[in-house]
């Protein structure tokens, strides 16, 4: 696993899924800033297709996107703030927050590094790559490596259930996007992403001890994403 961490179960019940939305939410009100149009703004087509991928309502998402476009009488104060560190058996861990109250998430991420230990920016992000990120399922008989070539992805890798994990360039996710889904290929999902260069071993009488590290740290209501170094 080096790319982004997910919870196992965590679309298995309705508080795990109003998480979710609560997510995507944060996600939107942010890339909205940027204009309340997604076909000129690529960052919140991305996150408008996330939103609908966890079920957010039609009305709770336009809702949303004027709210962070400044189109209501609202104010939208969340700000990004990443945080670096290891997890117990020094697994490298990026933590992507998005928060209203920056001394609250320090103090909360900081205290599940407890059992760990976080670290200066830059400690952990050298051994990883930035990369956007598309999960993709091709049309009968597709071949992901030539779909890849034609749409300018970088690399791709199998996943699970059909689906081909393609990386890009940063700045060349939605076009990417574009590309695949142009061919017939389904996108499941477009993110940007950190990508371990050297993922550790973790044996497995361990495993259990790192997942309830990321299983914290994932309950925060600040925390957006995590991206963790683990085989």
């Amino acid at each position: 696993m080096g790319a982004q961490w997910k919870h196992k179960g965590r679309e298995a019940n309705s508080k795990a899924k109003a998480k979710l939305i609560s997510k995507a939410a944060k996600e939107v009100l942010i890339a909205a800033k940027g204009g309340a149009d997604p076909s000129t703004n690529a960052r919140l087509r991305i996150a408008v297709e996330y939103a609908k991928s966890v079920n957010m309502t039609k009305d709770t998402l336009e809702r949303v996107i004027k709210k962070g476009a400044g189109l209501l009488d609202e104010t939208v104060n969340y700000e990004s703030v990443t945080y670096e560190g290891f997890g117990p058996h020094r697994v490298p861990v990026i933590v992507e927050c998005l928060t209203d109250n920056r001394t609250r998430t320090a103090a909360n991420v900081r205290g599940a590094f407890r059992l760990g230990q976080i670290a200066a920016t830059g400690a952990v992000t050298w051994d990883f790559d930035h990369l956007g990120s598309i999960d993709a399922t091709g049309p009968a008989g597709a071949d992901a490596e030539t779909a890849a070539i034609e749409a300018g992805a970088q690399d791709l890798e199998p996943g699970d259930e059909g689906v081909t994990h393609f990386y890009t360039a940063p700045s060349d996710l939605d076009t990417v996007r574009k590309a695949l889904e142009a061919a017939n290929w389904k996108v499941k999902s477009a993110a940007l992403v950190w990508r371990a260069k050297n993922p550790v071993t973790v044996a497995p009488e361990h495993r259990a001890e790192v997942d309830a590290f990321l299983e914290e740290l994932d309950e925060d209501d600040d925390v957006q994403t995590l991206f963790v170094g683990m085989k």
